[in-house]
């Protein structure tokens, strides 16, 4: 496998990177991995990627997958007056 050295990177991508790879449980390098691997094997129509790097990083994370733990709220419903 390749190895790649990125260089001059502005801190706050480093520490946005840092921030997902903790969120997602995984180290820096890996969550690297995981973003080059998304935008760059993802491709169009035309096979062509489907976003840029700087797109990716701008719009968010359109191929990566997400778990949404959303619960309903089970409390009883309130009331509502319509009489005004």
């Amino acid at each position: 496998m390749a190895q790649l050295i990125v260089r001059n990177i502005e801190d706050e991508v480093a520490q946005k990177l840092k921030e997902r790879a903790v969120k997602n449980g995984v180290s820096a390098e890996e969550e690297h991995r995981r973003i080059l691997a998304a935008v760059l094997t993802e491709k169009d129509k035309d096979g062509e990627p489907k976003m840029t790097f700087e797109e990716f990083l701008v719009y968010g994370e359109p191929f990566i997958d997400v778990d949404l733990k959303i619960e309903r709220d089970k409390s009883p419903m309130r009331e509502i007056d319509f009489s005004d």
